[in-house]
Order: C-alpha cells, then sequence, then structure tokens
C-alpha cells in the first residue's frame, strides 16, 4: 500500500470534523511536515477561522514520533482532546493503518489527591492531620463544595479538576490537593496505586501526541527534573502567550503570611532551637515588609537584604533539622513532614535568589489591599532559557493568530531567544515564519476607526471626550460592543457613566460575574455591551451580531511604574537598543491585535473596531502597531464610522427580524 499524501490526510480529517479545507491551513500543514522533516523551527500566523489545529494535527500524526502540544487555555486543551484528535485519529486511521494514542497531562496539582482526601490535610496549629470534611459546616460554600468533592471521588476516571463541572472554588481544590513538592511520592504513599496524577503521567508515557499547558512546558524546560515524556516534536499553540506563562513559572515570590505558615508547619518537627530561628527571622522580615514602599529593588536596603539572610539561613537550619528529627506522636508524620518541607523550601529558595542579588533578577515590592505585601522576584528575560531549553533536541512550532508583530516575526522570535530569520551560525536555531492569512475578507468586513480628533490621552486622567464618543458610537451600534479598557478602573468608571447616560443599552463589567456568565449574556442580547479588561482583549469568541463594535480606550502600553516591563525597557536600551519599541510597542501590539481578533471570529461577521487614541494616527509608532492589526479598511472619519455603524445594526435587526 502506498503512503498516503499529507493531501489526502488532511482531505480525511477536515471532512470528518465537517469542515472545509482552507488555502491557509494547506499552506501550514505543508510548513509544518517541512519543519518536523528537517528538524528545523517554525513561527506561524494562522488568523482566526484557518483551521490551525488540523493545520498542525495531520502532518504530526502522519510522522510517527511522540508529540507534545503545549496550549495556554482550558478551552484549547479541551477541544483537542474532546473533540480535534478523537475525529482526526479516527478519520486518518484507515490511511496511516495504525491508531494513534493521546492523553492529556497537567502539573500534578491538577488532580485531586486521594491521600488528601482521604486522611486529612495538615495543619498549621496543631500537630498531624484534620478532617477537612468534619471542619467544615455543611452549609457553608466551602462545606458544600468539599462534599462535592468527595462524592465526585467516587465517579470520577480522572481526578482533573477540569473534568469537574460545575467547578469548586480555589480554597476548596487546595484542600484535596497538592503540589509536587508536597506529594509523599507513589512508592511512600498508601494510595499510589490509584493516584490519579501518576495514572496521567502512564497514559502519557504510552501516548504518541501529549496534549499539555504552557506552565508545565515551562517547569519542564526550567527544573531540569523531566515532566513530560521524551518527544521529538513540539507544537506550542496559543504561542503569543508562552513567554508570559514561563516569565510566570519562573517568578518567586515571599509574603509574611507564607512564611509565617512555613514556620506553624516546621515548628512541631524540629527542634526548639531551629524553630526559634526561623521565628525569629520571620518577625524581623514582616516587620520591614510593613515598612517598605511599593516599586522596582534596583538596589536591596540593607534592613531588607540582613533580614532576607537570616531567613535564608535559619530556613536552611529547619530543612537539616526536619531531615534528622522524628516524632511518632504527630499522626500521618510523613505527609506532615512533606508539607512543611516544601514550605520551608519555598522560603529559602526564594530569600537565597533574592539576597544573591543576580544582574539577570528583577526585585519588586508590592502592595495589594486584599493580599497584602510580597516581594516578588522574576528574570529579566527568559529568551536565553527559551533558547537553550526549548529548541535544542527537536523540532518546534509555534502557532497563534498574532506572532507577526509590525510586519514580521522578528519581535516575537526575539522574546523566543531566537536571532532575526536568516541568521546563520552553528549555535543559532535555524527558523521560518510564515504568514498563512485568514479565510475572512478583512478589509470588506472590518473597518479600523482612529479618533484622530480626541485629546492626547493623559495617564488616569479625565477623557470626558473618550466618554462622549463612546457613547455615540454605541448609540450608532445598537449596542453590540466590546469595550477594551487599559485598566480595570478606566471600565469602571465608562460602566458607571454610560450606564446613567444610555440606560437602555445594558452595560456588562467584568468582576460583577464570572467571565463566563459576562459571555454568555453578552452574546444571548444585542443590545447589551461588555466592558472589561486583560482577559477580555484575548478571552471572547461571540460570532455573530451581538459583537459589532470593538472599542479600545487608549494604546495598552505597560504602565510606566510596571517593575518587570521597566526593567527590561532599560535593559535594552543600555545594550544599545530602542527599549520602548523592543518592549513597550511590542506588548501593546500584541494585545492590539487579539483585542481587534474579537471582531470577525466568522465569514458573516461585519462590525468596526475603535481605537479612541489620537497617536495611533499621530505617532510615529503608529505605523508599527496598525500593521500588526487585521488589514481592515482604515479610516479617522467619524461621521463615516457613525453611518456604516448604523448600516450594520440595521442589517443584524433585518435578520433578527426575519
Amino acid at each position: 500500500m502506498t503512503k498516503p499524501s499529507l493531501h489526502e490526510l488532511l482531505h480525511a480529517a477536515v471532512t470528518a470534523v465537517g469542515g472545509m479545507e482552507r488555502p491557509g491551513q494547506v499552506t501550514m500543514a505543508e510548513a509544518v511536515a517541512e519543519a518536523i522533516d528537517d528538524g528545523s523551527h517554525l513561527l506561524v500566523q494562522a488568523g482566526t477561522g484557518t483551521g490551525k489545529s488540523l493545520g498542525y494535527l495531520v502532518p504530526a500524526l502522519a510522522q510517527g514520533e511522540r508529540v507534545v502540544v503545549a496550549t495556554a487555555t482550558l478551552a484549547l486543551q479541551r477541544q483537542l482532546v474532546e473533540r480535534d484528535l478523537p475525529r482526526t485519529v479516527d478519520a486518518l486511521h484507515p490511511l496511516l493503518r495504525r491508531r494513534p494514542e493521546f492523553a492529556m497531562l497537567k502539573g500534578r496539582s491538577n488532580y485531586l489527591c486521594l491521600h488528601r482526601l482521604n486522611e486529612g490535610v495538615p495543619q498549621d496549629e496543631e500537630d498531624g492531620l484534620f478532617d477537612q470534611f468534619e471542619a467544615a459546616a455543611p452549609s457553608s460554600k466551602l462545606g458544600q463544595d468539599l462534599l462535592r468533592l468527595r462524592d465526585w471521588s467516587q465517579e470520577t476516571e480522572t481526578g482533573d479538576r477540569d473534568d469537574l463541572t460545575p467547578g469548586v472554588s480555589d480554597r476548596a481544590w487546595s484542600q484535596v490537593s497538592v503540589s509536587s513538592r508536597e506529594c509523599l511520592g507513589a512508592s511512600k504513599c498508601a494510595y499510589g496505586a490509584e493516584c490519579f496524577a501518576e495514572m496521567a503521567r502512564e497514559r502519557a508515557k504510552l501516548a504518541e501526541v501529549v496534549v499539555t499547558n504552557h506552565a508545565l512546558l515551562a517547569i519542564d524546560a526550567i527544573e531540569g527534573a523531566p515532566v513530560l515524556p521524551p518527544h521529538e516534536v513540539l507544537i506550542v499553540d496559543e504561542a503569543h502567550e508562552l513567554v508570559s506563562r514561563v516569565t510566570g513559572v519562573a517568578t518567586g515570590e515571599l509574603t509574611p503570611g507564607q512564611v509565617n505558615r512555613a514556620v506553624k508547619r516546621a515548628a512541631k518537627l524540629v527542634n526548639e532551637k531551629a524553630a526559634d530561628q526561623l521565628q525569629t527571622a520571620a518577625e524581623g522580615f514582616e516587620r520591614l515588609m510593613e515598612l517598605a514602599l511599593p516599586g522596582r529593588l534596583e538596589e536591596i536596603p540593607e534592613d531588607l537584604a540582613y533580614a532576607l539572610m537570616a531567613l535564608r539561613d535559619a530556613a536552611r537550619t529547619v530543612i537539616t533539622a526536619i531531615g534528622t528529627t522524628r516524632d511518632k506522636s504527630v499522626q500521618d508524620e510523613d505527609a506532615v513532614r512533606k508539607q512543611a518541607l516544601a514550605a520551608v523550601e519555598n522560603v529559602h529558595e526564594v530569600a537565597e535568589r533574592i539576597s544573591n542579588g543576580s544582574e539577570w533578577d528583577v526585585v519588586w515590592y508590592e502592595r495589594h489591599d486584599r493580599f497584602g505585601a510580597s516581594l516578588r522576584v522574576a528574570p529579566m528575560s527568559v529568551s536565553g532559557l527559551l533558547r537553550e531549553k526549548l529548541f535544542a533536541d527537536r523540532s518546534v512550532t509555534l502557532t497563534s493568530a498574532t506572532l507577526k508583530l509590525g510586519g514580521d516575526f522578528n519581535g516575537v522570535g526575539a522574546s523566543l531567544g531566537l536571532a532575526p530569520e536568516g541568521t546563520e551560525g552553528d549555535d543559532v536555531p535555524q527558523w521560518k515564519g510564515v504568514d498563512v492569512g485568514s479565510p475572512f475578507d478583512y478589509p470588506k468586513q472590518g473597518i479600523l476607526y482612529v479618533a484622530k480628533h480626541l485629546s492626547r490621552p493623559a495617564r488616569d486622567g479625565d477623557r470626558a471626550d473618550m466618554l462622549d464618543e463612546l457613547t455615540e458610537l454605541i448609540q450608532a451600534a445598537g449596542g453590540r460592543t466590546l469595550g477594551l479598557f487599559s485598566s480595570m478602573r478606566a471600565a469602571q468608571l465608562a460602566a458607571e457613566d454610560l450606564r446613567v447616560r444610555i440606560p437602555e443599552f445594558p452595560i456588562l463589567l467584568q468582576g460583577e460575574e464570572t467571565l463566563g456568565e459576562l459571555i454568555k449574556g453578552f452574546a444571548a442580547d444585542p443590545k447589551t455591551c461588555l466592558f472589561g479588561t486583560l482577559s477580555l482583549w484575548q478571552g471572547v469568541d461571540v460570532p455573530g451580531p451581538s459583537c459589532q463594535l470593538v472599542v479600545m480606550d487608549k494604546i495598552p502600553f505597560p504602565r510606566p511604574d510596571d517593575p518587570l516591563m521597566s526593567a527590561r525597557q532599560k535593559a535594552v536600551e543600555e545594550a544599545g537598543g530602542n527599549g520602548f519599541m523592543a518592549v513597550a510597542a511590542t506588548h501593546a501590539a500584541l494585545l492590539m491585535a487579539q483585542g481587534a481578533g474579537r471582531l470577525v471570529r466568522a465569514q458573516g461577521d461585519r462590525g468596526v473596531v475603535a481605537v479612541l487614541d489620537q497617536r495611533l494616527a499621530t505617532a510615529r509608532y503608529g505605523s508599527y502597531l496598525k500593521a500588526s492589526l487585521p488589514d481592515f479598511w482604515y479610516t479617522t472619519d467619524r461621521n463615516q464610522v457613525r453611518k456604516s455603524l448604523a448600516a450594520i445594526d440595521q442589517a443584524a435587526k433585518a435578520l433578527e427580524e426575519a
């Protein structure tokens, strides 16, 4: 039997999912197959509606090597495992004459821990474990969640938190899950043979395709101890999110509450001298955290440096003492010991990292009304880490609807540790960028409107003219508006103001309901508007007449006082580069491209992306930002836009009435 061609395989897969082959999808599949064959790397920009999942799954399944697919969102992981992969495998089976196995793998804390569930939770104030089910009032939300979890544990086959619907609070889940550090290990745990996390790992070892998330991919790269099975091909979907997810995994945090919990958990397991040393160090750290001022710490103040060194040394003493002290009076001592050790080790590692003062780290102090004070440390850049760990021993394909910023892939490539496309060198990963386009006719389906007449936005200033403009746009559109704001405060102020001005158009505000409920309400009623900030720029998929106007209040540059972004910008400038373009403009371009992508989600969609910031039309960097957006018809004519919105609104109403 002759080997089936890539085109035959793709046609079979597309037919199986009830779709249509698109030129961009074919181009993408060919590029992925070529990269896998020659072991090179690929960046693919595939617009909404391209069908990129099949564009990489089909060539990956065809080559027969183990593939890891890493995504950023739960929605895409579910789509791959529950829909795309089962249908694709079934469709390709007669042609490939084999049935590739696939599995989902997440971090250990995503799975129910049977030891925690059955033996109880280590507590801070007393010896041993306590029964969380007895301790929580059955009538409370926590108690109800815990009882649901206990019932669910009897029926679930995966123990995966995301398979529990409806979900439970983070607080409830923490009572029945453990981190990798807190885990006793399958060989030492009475429930090791039934462990959901271990079963997921075993399934992944046997699978040809492993679907995971960016965070686990980052842990696999950073920590050295492999958590993913060996693989020859890596595909990173939603790749525009990768750098921020890796940065998040590589960020350490110290809070007084976290340190005090470590003290309490270790106190019963070590000698009095070691416990007192850690208690004293914790008190000194807490006093200083009450005095500190928010912002980046380019140099650690002397008194804080001493407090951190005291904390580091005391934590090291306790870690050693935990290993030598045994107390048989402590119920389930191994579990209590493991939890205490995990807490103290984290304190030691972060305190030591900040004390060492690496030039490659950024340290800053934050204070939240709800969470209190925290000291955080993050890498200045993760590009070197990604270059070394991600691209060394496998073919990597990274794909997203937004990878080509300012007209090329080099900006995103640089953030991933890649030299400009085409650069030669023995230690330089070879890659190419491919833009496979979109099935949508953006110039005919959408308008990019810049409100050039508005005053230049000032940071946190009163923007009465912007609110006037927003009111008129919503009225012209008949509602149907997704408002993307650069801060939560701006979204709240706009919602409060417009609810008074135009009460006939309901305005939903992020934070007042769960994101899922907000999007459901927005999609259900065309007159409704939805206002919010960061997660809405990327997380809304509402095709049809409910979303015909996407408004950005201003260009979403990072705040000037953002410690990590400002540090990265300064580092680029000190190296002779343009820090503003490399960091701030790239950040803004990526968010704007994602935000503008909310407008056209299907072939019949029509509408306007309105940017209420004159700088997109007047500033020198405006052309870079516009080049990062879909190729909408561009205008600064406010009257033309109002007429267009009114016409789109009338057409939508006619369809609704038909």
